[in-house]
This record gives C-alpha cells, sequence and structure tokens, in this order.
C-alpha cells in the first residue's frame, strides 16, 4: 500500500482530527501575532481540505469509503463508531469547506480591531469541525453529538458582539431552539436502540421494520432537522441569527445549517429508504404523504421569507429571510422528488435541490459578505440610513448586483441552473407548485432591486462622501465566491455530472449505502 493509499484509508478521520486539534491549538498560537494567528487557521484549513480533496477524488471514482474508529479485526464492526462516506456526503464536506475559506480570508480584516479573537477562532474551528462531523458520520448517535457541538460553537459565534443587546437575544433564541430540538432527536435516537440495539444508519436501515415507534422517530427527526435547516413554521431563529452574528462568520453557520438539511435528506433516503416507496399510510404510498407535506411546508416558507423580506429595513435580516426562502426552493425540489419516487422527473428534482444547495450558500453567501462589508464601512444597518454608496464603493456593488441576479435565478449565473430544474421538475408533479415558485422569485427580484437603489443607487448623504472601499481580504473572499457563482453558471453540466448526480445517485441507490457496512468491510 503505497503513500497515497494510506491517506485516503485515513482521511474520515484526519478530517475531523485536523480542525479540531487546530482549535485548541489557536489560543496558544494567537498569543504570538495576528499574523501567525491566521497563517495557522489558513494551514489548518489547507490540510483538512486536502484530504477532503483526495477522499472527495476517491469516492467519486470506486463508490463510499467507510473508516472504523478502532481495530478492524473486532467482530461486528457495525454496533462501533464509523463513519461512511459516499457522494453526498462528500459533496456536503466540499461545500463547507469553501466556505470555511472564505468565512476565514473574510475575517482577516472584518474582525482585525475586535478583541477576543483566539476565542473567535477557535469557535470557527470547532464549528466547521462539527459541521464536517455530522456530514460525514455514519452513526446516529454521533450526528447527534456534532449537531450539539455545532449548536454551541453556533450559539457563541451569535453572540460574540457581546455589547450588542440584540445579538445576545438571538443567541439565547437559538440556543433554546437549539436544545429543545436536541433533546428530541436525543430520545429518538433512544427508541432506535431500544428496538433494533444498533446506532449505525445503515444497520439501522437495514432492519428497519416501520413500526408504530418507528413513525414516531421519523416524524421527531424530521421536525427538528427541517427547523434546524430553517423550515417554516420553525423557522423564528433563522434571521434573528444569521442578522445578528458577525457577517464574517454567517457563511460557517450556514454551512452548519445546511448539515441539517443533509441530515434530512439522509434520514429520509437512507435511514427510511427501504420502506419508503413500499408502505401506505393512509392509503396513501409513504413517499407521497411525506413528500407533500414537505412541498406544503416548502411553499408556505418561499412565501413567508419572500413576504417578510418585503417588510425588512434591517439590511441583514432582509437577507435572512430571503435565506428562509431559499431553504423553501431546496425543500420543495427534495419534496417533489420524494412524491415522484420512481419517474424521471424525481431524480430532475432532486438533482435541482441539491444543486441549489450549493447554489443558496454562494448566492446567500455573497450578500451576507456584501451586507456585512456596508456595515463594516458605514457602521450602519438599517436601508433607511445608507445611500449613494456605489460612487465609492465599486467593487463591492458589483458583487451586490451578481449575488441579487443569482439569488432570484437569473441567467447565466448559478442560481438560474438550480432554480430551472426545480420548475422544470415540479411543474411535471403539480403546475401550479411552479408557477408560485416562479412568482415568488419575481417578487424577490423587487426586493433587492429596492435595496440596490436605496444602499448603491441613492442620493449620496453627506455622512458618506469619504466612504473607501473595503480592505482587500474582503474583496478577494467576496470576489471568489463571485467568481465560483459564475463559473457554475456558464458550465453548470461540468458540476452536475462531477458532484451532483453522483450525490443524488448515492441517495437514491441506498442499498450501496447500506451494503458497505451489511455486507462486511
Amino acid at each position: 500500500m503505497n503513500i497515497i493509499d494510506v491517506l485516503i484509508e485515513q482521511s474520515p478521520a484526519l478530517i475531523i482530527a485536523i480542525p479540531l486539534l487546530g482549535a485548541f491549538l489557536m489560543p496558544l498560537v494567537s498569543r504570538i501575532n495576528s499574523t501567525v494567528r491566521n497563517i495557522f487557521g489558513l494551514l489548518v484549513l489547507c490540510l483538512t481540505g486536502f484530504f477532503v480533496g483526495i477522499l472527495a477524488s476517491d469516492v467519486l471514482a470506486n463508490g463510499p469509503r467507510l473508516y472504523i474508529f478502532g481495530a478492524k479485526d473486532l467482530a461486528v464492526p457495525m454496533v462501533r463508531i464509523l463513519f461512511e462516506v459516499d457522494s453526498m456526503s462528500i459533496f456536503m464536506a466540499l461545500i463547507t469547506m469553501v466556505l470555511a475559506f472564505i468565512t476565514l480570508i473574510y475575517s482577516w480584516s472584518f474582525m482585525k480591531d475586535h478583541d477576543g479573537l483566539d476565542k473567535y477562532y477557535t469557535l470557527v474551528l470547532l464549528l466547521i469541525t462539527s459541521t464536517l462531523g455530522m456530514e460525514l458520520t455514519g452513526d446516529i448517535f454521533n450526528f447527534f453529538v456534532f449537531l450539539e457541538i455545532s449548536c454551541i460553537a453556533s450559539c457563541a459565534l451569535i453572540a460574540f458582539w457581546i455589547s450588542e443587546g440584540e445579538a445576545l437575544e438571538a443567541a439565547f433564541k437559538y440556543i433554546v431552539v437549539s436544545a429543545i430540538g436536541a433533546l428530541f432527536v436525543l430520545f429518538a435516537i433512544g427508541l432506535l436502540y431500544a428496538q433494533y440495539n444498533a446506532l449505525n444508519i445503515a444497520t439501522l436501515a437495514n432492519v428497519l421494520k416501520y413500526t408504530f415507534l418507528d413513525k414516531i422517530i421519523l416524524v421527531l427527526l424530521l421536525v427538528v432537522l427541517g427547523m434546524k435547516a430553517g423550515l417554516v413554521p420553525m423557522h423564528m431563529w433563522l434571521p434573528d441569527s444569521y442578522g445578528r452574528a458577525p457577517p464574517s462568520v454567517t457563511l460557517i453557520i450556514m454551512g452548519a445549517t445546511l448539515a441539517s438539511f443533509y441530515g434530512v435528506l439522509r434520514v429520509i433516503f437512507t435511514l427510511y429508504g427501504n420502506v419508503l416507496s413500499t408502505t401506505m399510510r393512509f392509503s396513501i404510498p409513504l413517499n407521497v404523504l411525506v413528500g407533500w407535506i414537505l412541498i406544503t411546508l416548502a411553499i408556505i416558507s418561499i412565501i413567508v421569507g419572500v413576504a417578510m423580506a418585503l417588510v425588512q429595513s434591517d439590511f441583514m435580516r432582509l437577507i435572512g429571510f430571503s435565506a428562509v426562502a431559499e431553504v423553501g426552493y431546496m425543500f420543495l425540489a427534495i419534496g417533489a422528488g420524494i412524491a415522484a419516487l420512481g419517474t424521471p422527473y424525481a431524480t430532475t428534482a432532486l438533482q435541482g435541490g441539491i444543486l441549489h444547495l450549493l447554489n443558496d450558500a454562494l448566492d446567500i453567501g455573497l450578500l451576507f459578505l456584501v451586507a456585512g462589508a456596508v456595515y463594516y464601512i458605514t457602521k450602519k444597518r438599517s436601508l433607511d440610513d445608507i445611500s449613494g454608496l456605489a460612487r465609492n464603493m465599486k467593487y463591492t456593488t458589483v458583487f451586490f448586483v451578481i449575488g441579487l441576479l443569482a439569488v432570484v435565478g437569473m441567467p447565466p449565473l448559478n442560481g438560474f441552473a438550480s432554480k430551472f430544474l426545480i420548475y422544470e421538475s415540479v411543474y411535471q408533479l403539480n403546475p401550479i407548485l411552479s408557477i408560485v415558485a416562479i412568482l415568488c422569485s419575481i417578487l424577490m427580484l423587487a426586493v433587492f432591486v429596492k435595496v440596490f437603489y436605496a444602499v448603491f443607487m441613492g442620493p449620496e448623504l453627506p455622512a458618506f462622501k469619504n466612504v473607501t472601499e473595503a480592505p482587500r481580504s474582503m474583496l478577494l473572499a467576496m470576489g471568489v465566491v463571485a467568481a465560483l457563482m459564475i463559473f457554475i453558471g456558464l458550465f453548470p453540466n461540468l458540476v452536475i455530472d462531477a458532484l451532483v448526480k453522483p450525490a443524488a445517485d448515492a441517495l437514491l441507490n441506498h442499498a450501496q449505502y447500506i451494503g458497505t457496512v451489511v455486507g462486511g468491510v
């Protein structure tokens, strides 16, 4: 076995161990000076990204990769902690690493004048670790542990600007919702263990009988993970948390939110995959029932997100509500794919939802970075207090226009590719759903055109005559995101063929995920 094979074999554990070790070393490294701290953080992410990259190439070429913690010659490995990485989970890990790099680069300038940065970067690395753990683990209790770590780290980052009362309020709301949700997840895990004496997802999926308790477990997991993903009516925490956290960390908090959306996919398609299309409930196939429940909540999320964004005057809260609407589009696609399971357009819907997961992270992420740059320069959040910035912040203005066009699904940017797949597939299920989704995108365009005029194109206020452009590291972070969005928009088939289709196939072909463990290692 050569060195590359050894690195690939150990990569699932190293992807977690490296940022975790970096988080513990960060307070010590920060005592040297800020430059060393920044370089150290970048090296940690580069090393982690290297292992994510080589693991991705292996998984996409050879199928799921299994990593068992401890000696591998012991009997019954499926009852022990293990990581199982398939194309869907590695797709999520790649998104997380992209968001992590952008967060770190943006933070160099945005946070440089703040105190407590040793704690700030430690929390960032802990959140990255927990998000990657949620995406790579094959153990449902392990998923719960990483979910708890992500909640604690996210809460601390949301409250980082402790002098702002609204930040503390948002953090308190977030931790209360997260703690209650985590309690129900733990309860669901206890019910699974009591019935099947197992915690491994593949093992549970193989023996799941869809008993009355299994129905309760499904509801609990979907409700909690849907809440953590920001699905209406459990979205209350999201606009506050996104709007009051330092904009430099909003992207990686979004990554943790998307990991909860990944949890929904894993529960539906893997844990309950064997019973999804073969079980009846109220004389309706289970997949149709679950699919239409998600579709209904998704449409409500889109409408509520757009409607609430229309009336916001706080720049960051407005983007937070637009994020709720974008979560709705993802759930709309996934719901349509589940409801139409077995049809050709079900696969199209699933691919659209998975691609939109990536696009949502980039599009909404770029808008938050722009809002952060505006706040960094003006120290203002309200749209009523900002005007005429395009005269002195030309690059930031261009980045906002790119984000605006992408988030509403205008060609040739990335949002168009995923939304077109969603509209096309959902139309096959029910044309009204597609029409509502398109109309809401048009309304979203109106919202951001209003913001564009108010913040950038309005009359120049005397207080902003001498403002300067955002610092270079912040512009670099925004430029990287914008470049990725343009690339995906111009060459969507490259991304779909290389990453999205394998991820969708991994969810639909749950037998391969289960067989990797149950079939022996």
